[in-house]
């Protein structure tokens, strides 16, 4: 039997068991309960209910869950959490309901990891307990498809920077059957010059994309890495005349689409330009990020969508959350959810969603996020997480722009060398010596991840040509508006201090 009197390590004076049953709010955790309670002789507002002063001080999750919620290390009763620590661990969340923690209550934590628990969750205390109904991503989950019924399924994230959805849909309908032969020529209606065929690792040589060597090589297209052959460049490419390369299966691409649900009234045709789009830049409209790549396009209603976004399946499963199918969801206001990887709203652009788990995520962040990545200063490579690292109770800091982050959010990370970046720096890791990153965009998608920055402008105000890149931090401010250059699309004078925004350059061309 309990004894009538205890001193609890959570409160400064003794605790008395009152007398019969009675239903009370729990001190402990917050909740009502009907029961045997404690109360303090001293201060006699604080109650505790029986089950939670008999809570053990050390727990593996696993042992009450029912290995629905695993964790390897020992988690620790803590009697309260304030919030100046939440605060400054990013506000984490439990990580068994998602749900948040009050400063006074008590909860279980880890002391080797940032893993935290409500104490009613790491107990199973908290009906109905069931897999089916627990939040996104958390715990074990039973599957709910057939995999025979979807011959097709994309499985995300995609394995490494190489692979995208138009590779994948030309696959699929068999489109890169008869391939031509190293050097042979190959006449694109979406180009005015012949293209030559590379289908031969020797004959490229190092110009292949590659971040260990610092070498960039992104499709005109996709504004993809090409990593491997075979892929088609322009015959005048060598002359420096036009820098046109594209990947094998961007190069075939079908003249025209049928997308009824982003656009029902016409056909969409390929463009290479945007005909009204000043240097080719257009506002995709599923995934809202701007693009100079090929697009599918309507002129007369200026709707454009970037090639990779037209093939956007209609399910897909994610590693975030294996084994439930995710069906595409169009942008909706009355859709008050966060997206799981970046913790932005869903209502602004086209996600993916599980209706038993009530599992959201942006169509950007499910297929735009590859699986492992590369960086020339890390030995091993950089694998996609989905929640705070093992054995990792310090803070995250990104390699390439050196801020702090939050590890609640989607990043890239290895164990081996503790080393973490944003998700939103990752392409710049050919440029690492220089620090883009910019809080206002958050840890999120890299913004123009489909931008192939390159090429001049000549205009008549200036003596030399600007080139067309990213603006970084110590390029001052723009020429026309007076508004700092970093983290935008600029036009850069490389010999003298002058430049300007993108948006800024009509008024200089015109």
């Amino acid at each position: 039997m309990p004894k009538q009197k205890i001193n609890h390590p959570s409160h400064p004076h003794q605790l008395e068991r009152m007398f019969g049953h009675i239903l009370s709010m729990c001190h402990a955790c917050g909740n009502k309960h009907e029961g045997v309670f404690y109360q303090c002789t001293t201060c006699l507002r604080f109650r505790i209910y029986q089950d939670c002063a008999l809570l053990p001080s050390k727990l593996l999750i696993q042992n009450y869950t029912d290995a629905t919620f695993t964790h390897s290390h020992p988690l620790t009763l803590a009697y309260s959490f304030p919030y100046f620590d939440q605060n400054a661990k990013f506000n984490p969340t439990c990580r068994v309901c998602s749900g948040r923690f009050c400063s006074h209550l008590w909860l279980y934590k880890c002391d080797k990891c940032r893993y935290y628990v409500h104490i009613d969750c790491a107990t199973s205390t908290r009906e109905p307990f069931s897999t089916i109904f627990l939040p996104a991503s958390l715990g074990k989950t039973s599957k709910n498809f057939n995999e025979d019924e979807y011959p097709n399924l994309l499985h995300c994230p995609f394995p490494d920077v190489g692979d995208n959805l138009v590779k994948r849909h030309m696959s699929n309908q068999n489109e890169l059957i008869g391939r031509q032969h190293d050097g042979e020529v190959f006449n694109c209606f979406i180009h005015q010059h012949p293209l030559i065929l590379f289908d031969d690792q020797t004959s490229v040589g190092t110009i292949l994309h590659d971040p260990m060597k610092r070498v960039r090589l992104l499709c005109n297209g996709c504004v993809k890495p090409i990593m491997t052959v075979p892929f088609y460049m322009c015959c005048q490419y060598v002359d420096g005349k036009c820098c046109l390369v594209l990947h094998q299966w961007c190069a075939k691409l079908h003249s025209k689409v049928q997308l009824p649900v982003v656009h029902p009234e016409h056909t969409l045709f390929l463009l290479s330009k945007i005909p009204s789009k000043f240097f080719g830049v257009f506002k995709c409209t599923n995934c809202l990020l701007p693009s100079n790549g090929l697009a599918y396009g309507c002129t007369t209603c200026g709707i454009y969508v970037d090639i990779n976004c037209a093939f956007i399946p209609e399910e897909i499963t994610h590693d975030a959350h294996p084994d439930h199918l995710l069906s595409k969801v169009k942008p909706s206001a009355n859709v008050y959810r966060s997206c799981k990887a970046c913790n932005q709203w869903m209502y602004t652009s086209w996600g993916y969603h599980c209706p038993t788990c009530d599992f959201y995520i942006h169509v950007k962040c499910a297929l735009l996020l590859p699986k492992v990545i590369k960086h020339k200063y890390d030995k091993h490579p950089l694998s996609l997480r989905y929640e705070p690292a093992e054995n990792h109770i310090n803070e995250y800091f990104c390699e390439i722009c050196e801020n702090e982050f939050s590890p609640w959010k989607w990043f890239y990370h290895c164990t081996a060398c503790a080393q973490s970046m944003h998700l939103s720096c990752v392409p710049l890791i050919l440029q690492c010596e220089q620090s883009t990153y910019s809080f206002k965009f958050g840890n999120t998608v890299y913004k123009f991840l489909n931008v192939k920055f390159g090429g001049t402008l000549e205009i008549k105000r200036h003596s030399h040509r600007l080139a067309f890149v990213q603006g970084l931090e110590g390029d001052g401010i723009c020429n026309k508006c007076r508004y700092r250059l970093w983290d935008d699309m600029i036009f850069k004078c490389l010999e003298c201090e002058f430049a300007f925004h993108y948006d800024c350059a009509s008024s200089f061309v015109s």
